[in-house]
């Protein structure tokens, strides 16, 4: 049980070219990412691109390993194509494998079947089966070590998943290879459920009073926990006083405790097409900190008075009191909006319709300013009790999302900037400002940026440029250019291009402000539920208001980059969650024609997006009968080498579903293709090359 795909291992000998010449070479440290064929790419922190190292030259490391790694070769003379080979293994990962349980005799091994990972892991067949593992079961095993004399890597057992196939099996799976946990230990549950739900006096003394003031949720329809309420009152000068409050997490979830300990681990909830993981317990995140409807709650708020045109006449942040009026979902405040619900109690009519006015105003002010305005559309998958897909839909923000979307931008930007500019709120940073959170997005790659605007030149768009002939590399010129291609068919490829040049956000004690949002200052204090930062904000915010002295820039740096790495598993574990079921869903349609239009395209193939679904699957280069297609990198296309045909993002294309391997969560499509152009083409079509990259899509 040793290599289940690609070529095998030559052994170490005693000489090895990085023993040899690695002082001599240029080294990075950097963390691998495995293809199912052995061969990795070393991903360093800080730079473009990666580092392709052959199996041979692996040096026994695995997905997720931190490595030094020596640049053994680099094409061009740039650094977009650097060959190299494994120095040393920094670090192993501490994430498991999933696969099956299999046993020969007294020994055994978990089996792969992972596109990062192709080598099967030796286990102790006695504590595997004390936990219950029995052959043909999904398990996760974390690797211990692999020598260098021997054929496979060692590990042991860490879970045990259920038989493959089932939904609870497959989600949970996901969860273990992300290193996600999917249930809190008896001993943090208990610890929340020690925490009292009782109002007392000392909970309420400093807080401002806002029980009697009308208060309302909304949330989506399948929500339970509710981490933000609004409030609305007309005021007699013709202003409105408007509150946003967030669950006060913190007053319950005291730092070191052990229901914080597990928090801070977690870093946030996660969202599983199926489920939700959260960030606590529920008696706190669906109960004690959720803000139900006609039940007393402490929050942490930022309160306005605005004019009719969301002009901000004065600021007030701090810990309060509420009791909801009203529990509302998106679809039922949307139709307030849109007058198709008149019964309603007057009072909600007024606010909701308001409030949507003044967040109208606001969103078209940031625009203006320069704020991004992506329109991609987000797809969902509906499954049913069991967890089988049956219906993939585009979920539509209307006005109720976008109301309360804007509200909470107003209050993450509105808690920063006060902590920034040291309670003054005139929008001038402090030389000594004091420690805190910030959500922060820096300016896009200018890489990718060029490669955006090449393509949009091809189509005849107009590059924004300043006085001097240079390219404006602005949020506004953005926004013009993806304007001038909306309702065209080269706006998709456009908008994907435009949203690979992002920078990713992410948490800091530095502020850079955030790119995207067109925001000085930012940070996240309105889902203290389900975000550790949040809570974060909160504890130090509070500790401002009351003079507190700033906290350790050092320590929270640290945690910043935590909760950032912690985001990021999240997102990757949902997007896998996602693709399963996506796999899922096309397994019956194996055969079936789409048309779709070009998402992606590598040297190996193109990425193809079927209609209305928005399903990828891809076609790869081999499997294109009419010609042999080269990939032409500068001009991001795809060119047939006799006939000169092209196929570049955006193209409209028609295919075919080819096979659907859930195990990996891939899907090959194979485009329809004239029967004259197949046949035609088939004496003059050189034999496929064995390519040696991945099918790792480009970001």
């Amino acid at each position: 049980m040793q290599k289940r795909s690609g070529k095998g291992r030559k052994p170490f000998g005693k000489k090895r070219s990085g023993e040899r010449r690695g002082k001599e070479l240029p080294q990075f440290v950097g963390k691998v990412q495995m293809t199912r064929e052995g061969f990795i790419f070393v991903i360093v922190e800080g730079q473009e691109d990666d580092i392709f190292v052959k199996a041979s030259k692996t040096r026994h490391a695995l997905q997720g390993d931190l490595v030094r790694v020596a640049v053994t070769r680099q094409k061009g003379g740039d650094n977009r194509r650097r060959e190299g080979e494994v120095v040393e293994i920094l670090e192993r990962s501490a994430r498991p494998f999933v696969g099956f349980y299999h046993t020969v005799g007294a020994q055994a091994w978990v089996l792969m079947q992972s596109k990062t990972m192709p080598y099967d892991i030796q286990v102790d067949a006695e504590a595997a089966a004390a936990m219950g593992a029995q052959a043909g079961m999904k398990v996760a095993a974390v690797v211990d070590r692999w020598e260098r004399r021997e054929p496979g890597p060692w590990g042991h057992v860490v879970d045990v998943l259920g038989q493959p196939g089932e939904n609870d099996t497959e989600m949970h799976a996901i969860l273990a290879e992300f290193n996600l946990p999917y249930r809190f230990s008896p001993e943090v549950e208990n610890a929340a459920d020690q925490i009292s739900d009782a109002i007392t006096a000392e909970d309420l003394k400093g807080r401002k009073d806002f029980r009697d003031t009308f208060t309302f949720t909304i949330d989506p329809s399948d929500a339970k926990d509710f981490d933000d309420a609004l409030s609305f009152k007309p005021l007699a000068n013709g202003n409105y006083e408007v509150g946003v409050h967030i669950a006060d997490v913190s007053w319950y979830v005291r730092p070191g405790s052990l229901v914080d300990k597990e928090a801070r681990e977690r870093g946030t909830s996660v969202y599983l097409v199926d489920r939700t993981v959260p960030m606590l317990p529920e008696k706190l995140c669906n109960k004690l900190c959720s803000l139900r409807p006609h039940e007393e709650k402490l929050t942490f708020s930022a309160v306005f008075e605005m004019t009719p045109k969301a002009e901000i006449r004065s600021r007030w942040i701090g810990r309060t009191v509420i009791d909801s009026n009203h529990r509302l979902d998106y679809d039922q405040a949307q139709a307030i909006i849109e007058e198709k619900d008149t019964t309603s109690e007057p009072t909600l009519i007024e606010a909701i319709t308001t409030l949507n006015k003044l967040a109208s105003i606001m969103k078209e002010n940031e625009r203006k300013a320069g704020a991004i305005d992506f329109d991609r559309p987000e797809m969902k998958v509906e499954v049913d009790e069991k967890g089988k897909p049956i219906r993939v839909y585009q979920k539509i923000s209307k006005e109720a999302n976008w109301l309360i979307e804007e509200f909470m931008l107003l209050a993450n930007r509105t808690v920063a900037e006060f902590v920034a500019t040291g309670g003054q709120m005139n929008g001038v940073a402090q030389k000594n400002a004091k420690t805190f959170v910030y959500r922060i997005h820096g300016e896009p790659n200018e890489i990718k940026l060029e490669n955006l605007y090449t393509f949009a030149k091809g189509f005849g768009h107009k590059i924004p440029t300043d006085q001097h002939g240079n390219i404006r590399a602005t949020a506004k010129a953005l926004n013009a250019l993806l304007d001038s291609a909306k309702g065209k068919p080269e706006f998709a490829a456009m908008e994907n291009l435009a949203l690979r040049a992002m920078a990713k956000a992410c948490y800091s004690t530095d502020n850079i402000g955030h790119y995207g949002l067109a925001f000085k200052f930012y940070t996240h204090f309105t889902s203290p539920i389900r975000r550790y930062p949040d809570l974060m904000v909160h504890r130090l915010l509070a500790r401002y208001l009351d003079n507190g002295e700033g906290a350790k820039k050092d320590k929270f740096e640290e945690e910043c980059r935590y909760a950032s790495e912690r985001e990021l598993v999240a997102a990757d574990a949902e997007r896998t969650s996602i693709k399963y079921k996506l796999v899922e869903f096309m397994m019956d349609k194996i055969g079936e024609e789409y048309d779709g239009h070009v998402s992606g395209i590598t040297e190996w193939g193109m990425y193809v997006e079927i209609e209305p679904t928005k399903i990828e699957g891809m076609v790869s280069v081999r499997d294109i009968r009419s010609d042999f297609y080269e990939f032409d990198e500068p001009r991001y296309r795809l060119v047939g080498k006799r006939r000169h045909h092209q196929f570049c993002l955006g193209d409209p294309v028609r295919i075919r579903v080819k096979s659907a391997n859930l195990e990996q969560r891939l899907l090959d499509y194979e485009l329809v293709e004239e029967p004259t152009d197949a046949s035609s083409a088939s004496e003059d079509r050189p034999a496929p090359v064995e390519r040696k990259r991945s099918r790792r899509k480009p970001e």
